[in-house]
């Protein structure tokens, strides 16, 4: 009898085996080789406990690209919006690069623009991860660091881009320096607010 169903939370009791399935299924095969009956293979549950939590792949990969520890990391708290913006930028760095998640990002990129819903992913991926890194941005208007009218999203996007275009399309090491140089770019345009 199948027992990974059993529920504990929001997902089932081998939820983390089943996102790791699914995210390497996905490196190792693209987002057209990742099917619900080869996730089920390689995490050790059956199908039936998938189709009971998730009513597609698209669904459970939503939901391992956001839940899955193998993607997560802390949102900083180092007393300054500089600080926390360059943990940040460390830890997107080493998502990008580690050779566990680096095949993931690049699968994602490479399968998005012919894929309508994997856009839908990627976006709701991004807000999740926005709205966990919200704190990092009250903190800072507390501090006097940001003005109130600031944009998180457009902060994260000029962070983030920088580094997943240095490091994915130009294929150029995003070294400590360089996280440094972009971090000193975005933080004089946060003054302004939005526009």
């Amino acid at each position: 009898m199948d027992r990974s169903d059993q529920r504990v939370g929001t997902g089932p009791r081998r939820a983390q085996d089943i996102f790791a399935a699914t995210l390497n299924l996905l490196a190792v095969q693209g987002y057209s080789g990742l099917t619900m009956e080869s996730v089920a293979a390689r995490s050790g549950v059956n199908k039936t406990t998938l189709y009971r939590w998730w009513p597609s792949k698209d669904a459970l990969l939503a939901a391992a690209l956001a839940d899955a520890d193998l993607l997560s990391f802390d949102i900083p708290d180092t007393g300054t919006l500089r600080g926390d913006l360059r943990e940040i930028a460390a830890g997107i760095h080493r998502l990008l690069t580690d050779t566990a998640t680096a095949p993931i990002a690049g699968a994602v990129l490479a399968a998005a623009p012919a894929r309508p819903e994997l856009t839908a992913i990627g976006r709701a991926f991004f807000a999740g991860r926005l709205e966990r890194e919200r704190p990092l941005f009250e903190r800072a208007v507390q501090r006097g660091e940001l003005p109130p009218s600031a944009d998180p999203a457009a902060i994260m996007d000029a962070l983030a881009g920088a580094i997943w275009f240095r490091t994915l399309l130009r294929g150029e090491p995003a070294t400590p320096g360089y996280l440094d140089t972009v971090v000193d770019l975005v933080l004089p345009g946060t003054a302004q607010g939005s526009a």
